[in-house]
């Protein structure tokens, strides 16, 4: 992943970040304001890619509280699986067995306890298409193409990339968007509720850091626990464990909570009468 910057005024916002490496396909700037900027290096996702996008994504790391994925360049957000690493088992590069890794990406995205915004600009087409919808927020520049590609290339995603996507826009756009593999420009796409907002391709920084700061001044563990439960309808059990988890978290650290751990630690009845039962 490289980060690219694009227009004067955005590229002042980025000064200040502390840049780190993993490889040729790697490079994350973060922020003094914990704001991640994570950008793919190549428009085509291979196995190797993901698994580093897999490791890369922040959740034990306290001070980053918004991730921005994004591509390299203006041309393409990202176009999917690299059919030429693709084998009869999965995608595979030279020395690996094949896998789906992409499907555990989706699923970290979708568990991360942070927001993550997709800035889009050029191609997101096929898995690409399907990364952005897994995505929190998604800010699209002007020059914005969106598409699903998988049935022209004897390929399909019947997990996130189908019933996401039928949630964004629809049973029937969605079938749409599948069966005809037409691609849509960016204020098509946010006409249907695929994106959140569009913008000149010059803006496109400046006003996903603006999103990014507005989110950022709000309580983190009220964004944590309204991003489990708005994901948890469609994530069926593990969406209600990931959102059972977070009230658990909360709980842990109310005097309530502490009151049953201190009486086992101290080896004495717990004391809950001074709780309220609350209507």
């Amino acid at each position: 992943m490289i980060v690219q910057l694009g227009s004067q005024a955005a590229a002042l916002l980025w000064t200040t970040a502390t840049t780190k490496s993993m490889g040729k396909s790697l490079l994350m700037s973060q922020f003094g304001d914990s704001l991640l900027v994570m950008s793919l290096a190549r428009s085509l996702l291979t196995l190797f890619m993901k698994k580093l996008l897999e490791k890369a994504l922040p959740r034990d790391d306290g001070s980053v509280g918004v991730i921005i994925l994004t591509g390299k360049g203006t041309k393409a957000f990202c176009s999917g699986g690299d059919q030429s690493m693709r084998s009869k088992d999965g995608y595979a590069d030279k020395e690996s067995f094949g896998r789906l890794n992409v499907l555990d990406l989706q699923v970290q995205i979708r568990r991360l306890p942070k927001p993550v915004i997709a800035m889009v600009a050029g191609y997101a087409i096929g898995g690409g298409h399907v990364l952005h919808m897994v995505c929190d927020l998604t800010i699209a520049a002007e020059n914005a193409i969106f598409g699903q590609t998988g049935p022209k290339v004897g390929s399909f995603d019947a997990g996130y990339g189908s019933s996401i996507m039928s949630r964004l826009v629809g049973p029937k756009k969605a079938r749409e968007m599948w069966f005809l593999t037409r691609f849509y420009t960016a204020s098509e796409a946010e006409k249907m509720g695929l994106v959140n907002t569009v913008v000149p391709l010059e803006k496109l920084e400046e006003e996903t850091v603006k999103w990014c700061r507005e989110i950022l001044r709000n309580s983190p563990t009220a964004i944590r626990v309204l991003k489990a439960a708005l994901n948890a309808v469609d994530d069926g059990h593990a969406g209600l464990q990931e959102l059972g988890g977070n009230a658990t978290l909360i709980f842990y650290g109310t005097e309530e909570g502490n009151e049953g751990k201190n009486a086992y630690l101290q080896h004495r009845p717990p004391n809950f009468s001074k709780f309220p039962r609350l209507p």
